[in-house]
């Protein structure tokens, strides 16, 4: 658990402030609860509705009023009800675009297929750079929420496909909404341009690759830091962060086994490629297991095995998916080379006609959050959070957005805000059920909306702040 950053003495003069401005901030926060019954499934949890009504510190940058809350709400549902998946964000894309024109920024739409870029310049300062990722995954939503997605749609191949924004990019463009439109009705209380990148694609890693190769470093300025955040199964209101590796490479290939087909009841006069897959797969097992040092972080897994389409026939060829998580690049190219090595020789020993065809699908870089930077937004979030801000650990999750810091050689850092309900987080923890509580990527998966939606927003204002504010902003 993270400690409290230490505060200046108050007068009694700053406390009455304090105390006057905390029972308004209560005020206003009972007349949210009970104006829009915020709650997925009826009442807020005890739990929620603490996090709810903390006391929390003066900033320069206000957090949402109840109004706004409830507006966002209406889009969040709105949203959630309708996803898109990756470069196919249209919908989406229109809905922020014409936020930030209503909010007086300067909007270029398109960019790289359906990315959203917004500047708002307010006088001299830093360039922040603030982005949500909006598509969505090719499942089929079982959250049993009124407005979760009965949506289908076709995917990259043209199969029919239902939708469901099971990892929570919809309440990431929700978040960023509010932030612009809270940054745009308070330029009094800050100085720079604030940049919201609303990025297509990804979860297929597409996305930040198409609008850099889009020529976004030359039509923007470029950004003293970029941030982004990403709602995952922690308890509501808690936040975890770290300095270094955040999240994992990825590398996912699609191998084609060649073979000879035939019939079923003659295989002697075949190479059958399923037993070649179904070898290679059970030898990939090891490489982790016999090749990695204990010390080391590694994860191979085959997705996909498809071949053939009958009992009794012996199909020419069979496909592998697979997909490799790294955290060092060493590590990287010993696991991508111990795979080639053993599915080659996996189709030498079947006496295959030809080798296997390696095909990349997808790779994702290292998140790893500058140390200087984290700092800063560290501090800045407990100076908002207290102790609700807690030391992060590494996941093999994997992300694109630290491409838009790499491309303009900058500074970036990430970090993750809980959207589970606390009562119920608590009550899993209790029992060693934490495992049980549905996380990204489950058809489950749904993040409360109260008070989930405050502090997302109030967590990307809060970390903006070191750049933005009077005190913190460049010169």
């Amino acid at each position: 658990m993270g400690r409290i950053a230490m505060k200046p003495e108050r007068t009694p003069s700053m406390r009455m402030i304090s105390a006057f401005r905390c029972s308004w901030l209560l005020g206003v926060i009972l007349l949210v609860s009970a104006a829009t019954g915020w709650a997925q499934a009826g009442n807020v949890s005890t739990a929620a509705q603490q996090v709810l009504n903390r006391p929390r510190p003066s900033q320069a940058l206000p957090g949402p009023t109840a109004d706004l809350l409830a507006k966002l709400e209406s889009i969040y549902k709105d949203i959630h009800a309708n996803p898109e998946l990756s470069m196919q964000e249209q919908r989406t894309a229109g809905i922020a675009a014409a936020w930030l024109r209503q909010s007086g920024y300067e909007v270029t739409e398109k960019i790289g297929g359906t990315g959203v870029v917004g500047l708002l310049r307010n006088g001299d300062g830093a360039t922040v750079l603030l982005r949500a990722d909006m598509d969505a995954l090719p499942m089929k939503e079982n959250s049993g929420l009124p407005y979760a997605s009965t949506k289908t749609g076709k995917g990259p191949s043209g199969e029919e496909t239902a939708i469901a924004h099971s990892c929570g990019h919809d309440m990431h463009v929700t978040w960023l909404m509010g932030v612009t439109r809270i940054l745009a009705e308070n330029r009094d209380k800050w100085h720079g341009t604030v940049m919201a990148v609303f990025q297509p694609a990804e979860e297929t890693g597409e996305g930040a690759k198409a609008m850099v190769a889009d020529g976004m470093v030359k039509r923007f300025p470029k950004p003293d830091v970029a941030l982004a955040q990403h709602v995952m199964s922690l308890p509501a209101g808690r936040i975890a962060i770290r300095s270094g590796p955040v999240l994992s490479m990825s590398d996912s290939w699609e191998v084609k086994l060649f073979g000879r087909g035939g019939h079923g009841s003659g295989p002697e006069y075949t190479v059958d490629p399923v037993v070649m897959a179904a070898a290679s797969v059970m030898r990939l097992q090891t490489v982790v297991s016999r090749e990695i040092s204990m010390m080391d972080r590694a994860v191979v897994t085959v997705g996909a095995l498809q071949a053939g389409s009958s009992p009794n026939i012996i199909p020419d060829d069979a496909l592998l998916r697979l997909n490799v998580r790294t955290f060092d690049e060493q590590v990287r190219e010993t696991v991508l080379s111990a795979i080639k090595r053993i599915i080659n020789a996996e189709a030498i020993a079947s006496q295959a006609p030809k080798p296997p065809a390696f095909t990349v699908v997808g790779e994702f870089p290292l998140t790893s959050n500058d140390e200087a930077a984290t700092a800063k937004v560290t501090e800045a979030l407990k100076g908002r959070f207290g102790s609700n801000v807690q030391q992060g650990s590494p996941a093999t999750a994997s992300e694109d957005f630290s491409i838009f810091a790499r491309t303009w050689n900058g500074p970036s850092v990430f970090w993750f805000v809980g959207g589970t309900d606390p009562q119920k987080y608590a009550e899993a923890e209790k029992a060693g059920r934490l495992n049980e509580l549905p996380s990204n990527h489950s058809p489950q998966f749904a993040p409360i909306i109260n008070p989930t939606l405050r502090v997302g927003i109030e967590t990307m204002l809060a970390a903006a702040g070191p750049w933005l504010t009077t005190a913190g902003a460049k010169p």
